[in-house]
């Protein structure tokens, strides 16, 4: 069988490679890819855009494609699967209307509470005045959330008046974040420790992923400005077996049973963002409608289960006892990024390192690259995932950052203690 895959991040180099380890598997292509996935065994790329949905149903029709399956959250936004079902083409996520767990965070929060799901306190605004009338009431630090789609960044921590003053300003006046920061979610900042919950749905039952954790920030120590992710190990030793099942209890499960209710049974990947207070209680950050990147990396490292067939049963409504397989061992994947992300940041630059990977016990997953004349040069803010096994995480800690030092181009930037609050 052939499969598509869409997407062009270090998510989408990870299930080319997974995917391509099926026996089922005679091919798979990546629209559009990037410079990684062109050179894996039975993976091409091909010139079409994630928002060109009309052109990857074609693609699909005529090349016979037996799964899709897709990696960024803007063509679920735009309802992708709702179109690949109408032509009768299987394609993994959830249709439009449930995707909007992640392209509203108001809709989401909003969600949450009719639901029971436990989440910060908060509220959504549309116009400035009233959200810093509220703001004028609540206790610092304060979250405030652009509630459109965002690419990760569109999250402000706010230590002081001021600076919520001037977040929601530049949100809601259009100039931050665009139509993503029209609508502001403003809600109360939790303390604890993150985790990454990921479950593969298909409308009626959820099948848990490994546990992961990602850092968010761009610096070491937890510092700077949010990204899309500088990094991410698994599994993530905070969430135990009594957390593991209070999440799927009151965080995931509930999901499956509100949007069957409302009509738009949830199918695909859930992601759910969690924050664990000292005491053990969990709320929901957020919901993503996919995996995340760079979760995806390091959980794919670790999966012994075949994803293609794991996804055909979502699709088709039988994930009902089956079950995932994992390797004992853990896994770290470090973000390579371009000094000046998630700003201003150059590209073009040539790449050199990149053959001192094994691909089975570490692995360099591409994200910004492309390649021109047998070069690969850098085409993005994270262009790389250094990832790697161990047998513990602060084996694979040590592996993936011999891994990150064999590589280099000129403004290469990386945080030095990815997992290392784990160990």
């Amino acid at each position: 069988m052939k499969v598509l895959i869409i997407g062009n991040g270090g998510r989408e180099h990870a299930f080319a490679w997974k995917v391509a380890q099926s026996s089922k598997v005679t091919h798979v292509y990546v629209a559009p890819g990037n410079a990684g996935t062109e050179r894996e065994n039975k993976v091409s790329n091909i010139n079409i855009g994630v928002t060109e949905i009309e052109k990857l149903i074609q693609f699909a029709k005529e090349n016979k494609i037996a799964l899709t399956i897709v990696g960024p959250e803007l063509p679920l936004s735009l309802g992708i699967v709702d179109k690949f079902d109408a032509h009768h083409l299987p394609c993994l996520g959830p249709v439009q209307k449930a995707a909007r767990l992640e392209s509203s965070k108001a809709f989401s929060k909003d969600f949450m509470k009719q639901h029971g799901i436990p989440t910060a306190t908060y509220e959504n605004f549309t116009e400035i005045r009233p959200a810093l009338d509220y703001l004028q009431s609540q206790s610092f630090p304060i979250v405030i959330k652009a509630s459109g789609l965002a690419a990760g960044k569109g999250v402000i921590i706010a230590e002081a008046y001021t600076q919520a003053e001037e977040a929601v300003k530049d949100m809601l006046s259009g100039n931050r974040f665009g139509n993503a920061g029209s609508e502001v979610v403003i809600e109360e900042f939790l303390v604890g420790e993150e985790a990454s919950f990921i479950v593969l749905c298909d409308g009626e039952t959820a099948l848990p992923m490994a546990t992961s954790q990602d850092h968010k920030a761009r610096d070491d120590g937890d510092k700077g400005p949010n990204t899309g992710g500088m990094g991410a190990y698994s599994p993530a030793p905070v969430v135990n077996q009594a957390i593991h099942d209070e999440v799927m209890k009151t965080i995931i499960n509930p999901v499956l049973k509100g949007m069957k209710e409302d009509g738009s049974p949830y199918k695909g990947f859930l992601y759910a963002g969690l924050m664990i207070a000292p005491n053990g209680k969990v709320k929901t950050l957020e919901y993503n409608c996919r995996f995340g990147d760079p979760e995806t990396q390091p959980i794919m490292m670790r999966m012994e289960s075949d994803l293609v067939e794991l996804a055909l049963a979502a699709i088709e409504g039988n994930l009902k006892g089956m079950e995932t397989h994992w390797s004992s061992q853990a896994a770290l994947g470090v973000v390579l990024a371009t000094k000046g992300y998630p700003e201003q940041y150059p590209t073009g630059e040539i790449i050199t390192g990149l053959d001192s990977d094994d691909g089975k016990r570490n692995k360099i997953f591409h994200a910004g690259t492309k390649s021109i004349d047998n070069t690969i040069l850098t085409n993005g803010g994270r262009v790389l995932c250094a990832t790697a096994l161990g047998d513990s995480i602060k084996d694979a800690y040590k592996n993936a950052y011999a891994l990150t030092f064999e590589i280099s181009w000129k403004s290469k930037y990386i945080r030095t203690d990815i997992g290392k609050k784990a160990f």
